[in-house]
C-alpha cells in the first residue's frame, strides 16, 4: 500500500518529508507487528512526537495510515490503542513485510504459503483459459529468463523476474480478487531473498516447474497449469520446512 500524493503534499507543507513519514511508519508498524506493542497497548501523539522527533502532523498522519490498516484505533480521552490481531488487515503488503521481518516470521511464512497454495494453482488454471496471447508469450519468456538467471546465480535479477512471473499469472487469470494479492506475493518473494532463505542457485525442479506452468498456460491446458503450480508451491513449502 503506497501513501497517496496529496498526503505527501500535506507532509511537505508541514515541514516533513515523505522519508521521515515512512521511517516513523515503519518503526511503529514493525513494533506492532512483532508484538513489541501488544494488543491493548496505548500510544499518544505526544509520545510519538517525542520519541521520533517529529511534528504533530507527521505523528497524526502516521496513525491515520495505521488506522486504515486496522492496526490501531483512537478514542477521545483514551488515546491510540493497538487492536487485536484478528482485526488487522493481514493482506496489506506493508503489514506482510513487517510481520516477515519480525521474530514471528515462521508463522507468517506458513500462513502465506498456505494461502498461495490455495490461490495460485487455481489462478494458473484460470490463466490457461483466459490469458491473452501476449500474456501467454510473456509467461514463456519469463520462465526461460528464470532458468537462465537461476542457473547463473543472479538472485536479484531472478527475484525481479520471479515477481513479474507470479504477478502476471494473477493478473491474467481474470479474477480481480486474486489479482489483489499481487502486493502480498511480491512481499513474500522479496522477503525470502532478502532474508537469505533462497539457495544461491534455485533448485532445478523449481525452474522446471515454472517452465511447465508457462507451457501449460500457453497451450491452454488448465489441468497441467494447476498441477505445475502446485509443484512450485510444494517445493517452497518443503524448502522452508513449513508443515
Amino acid at each position: 500500500m503506497s501513501t497517496a500524493t496529496p498526503q505527501y503534499a500535506a507532509y511537505l507543507q508541514g515541514g516533513a518529508s515523505p522519508a521521515m513519514h515512512e521511517r516513523v511508519l515503519e518503526a511503529v508498524g514493525t513494533a506492532i507487528a512483532s508484538g513489541e506493542l501488544a494488543p491493548g497497548g496505548r500510544l499518544t501523539l505526544e509520545g510519538i512526537q517525542q520519541e521520533y522527533g517529529i511534528s504533530r502532523t507527521v505523528a497524526r498522519d502516521t496513525m491515520k495510515v495505521l488506522e486504515s490498516m486496522n492496526l490501531v484505533y483512537s478514542r477521545r480521552r483514551v488515546g491510540i490503542v493497538v487492536r487485536e490481531r484478528h482485526l488487522w488487515n493481514v493482506f496489506d503488503p506493508k503489514l506482510v513485510r513487517w510481520r516477515l521481518a519480525s521474530d514471528r516470521r515462521e508463522n507468517q511464512y506458513s500462513s502465506l504459503t498456505e494461502l498461495r497454495i490455495a490461490v495460485e494453482p487455481i489462478a494458473a488454471a484460470a490463466a490457461a483459459r483466459r490469458a491473452s496471447a501476449a500474456e501467454r508469450a510473456r509467461l514463456v519468456s519469463l520462465a526461460a529468463d528464470l532458468r537462465r538467471l537461476g542457473e547463473a546465480g543472479e538472485l536479484e535479477a531472478f527475484l525481479a523476474t520471479d515477481i513479474e512471473f507470479h504477478c502476471l499469472l494473477l493478473r491474467s487469470c481474470g479474477n480481480e480478487m486474486f489479482q489483489a494479492l499481487e502486493g502480498m506475493v511480491t512481499e513474500v518473494l522479496t522477503s525470502r531473498t532478502r532474508q537469505g532463505l533462497m539457495p544461491f542457485k534455485p533448485r532445478s525442479e523449481a525452474l522446471d516447474a515454472h517452465q511447465d506452468v508457462a507451457a501449460a498456460v500457453a497451450g491452454g491446458d488448465a489441468t497441467a497449469a494447476e498441477a505445475a503450480m502446485h509443484h512450485i508451491l510444494d517445493e517452497v513449502r518443503n524448502a522452508m520446512d513449513l508443515h
